[in-house]
């Protein structure tokens, strides 16, 4: 089978639980790499983070320009800007990648989808829709692109769902994360939400609260 291509970081010890976690709008898989060591997390965790690339496709609101991608934006109104076929190709690459966890021996239970911006639009349909359960879902200063083509499948229901955003976001502005808590609470999800004084970015308070997701949601 064909994958993305990834950075992976091993943990000390084999690996018994792996964090998928997809990057924004022309950055690549190295973007959230130096977030890593600062994580802290606990050793006894013996995470994998899988960090895969985007292909590099044209982007309409950037007059064409090809940079890295999990789908094309078409313009401003998020409810017809999504190229929905794109992302959905996106959503299929990442199964993909959680099936070679399972095939090097990572059950889906410890298995946690991340994504930042574009990447947390994809991440939140593959969790809300996979049909095997997953540990969790942290969305970072994203927007759920699709909510009405979004079919929950009964694995996930109860499935921890970490929403951050910046409250000074110009690329995608909080109202957009509140949006997601919104859709997500429609569809019976209860996800939890925390904000921060920061741009399209992400901050050290923000690592800190992610480090603690990661450690509440796969403790042993």
């Amino acid at each position: 089978m064909h994958y993305l291509p990834c950075v992976e970081i091993e943990p000390d010890t084999p690996a018994t639980a792996s964090v998928i976690w997809l990057h924004g709008l022309g950055a690549d898989g190295h973007d959230f790499e130096p977030i890593v060591p600062q994580l802290r997390l606990p050793k006894e965790l013996a995470v994998r983070f899988v960090f895969p690339h985007a292909p590099s496709i044209p982007i309409t609101i950037n007059g064409g320009m090809r940079m890295p991608a999990w789908f094309d934006i078409r313009g401003m109104d998020l409810d017809t800007a999504v190229d929905e076929t794109q992302l959905l190709e996106s959503v299929a690459a990442t199964r993909a990648l959680i099936e070679r966890e399972v095939e090097r021996g990572i059950p889906t239970e410890r298995i946690v989808l991340a994504g930042f911006s574009q990447g947390g639009a994809v991440v939140l349909h593959t969790a809300l829709s996979h049909s095997d359960k997953l540990a969790g879902l942290l969305v970072l200063s994203s927007f759920f692109a699709v909510p009405n083509a979004t079919k929950p499948h009964p694995a996930n229901r109860d499935i921890p769902i970490d929403v951050f955003h910046g409250t000074h976001d110009a690329m995608a502005p909080e109202t957009l994360g509140r949006q997601t808590v919104a859709s997500l609470e429609a569809l019976g999800y209860a996800p939890s939400y925390k904000t921060y004084p920061m741009q399209h970015e992400v901050c050290l308070a923000e690592i800190n609260d992610i480090a603690a997701s990661l450690s509440r949601i796969l403790k042993p």
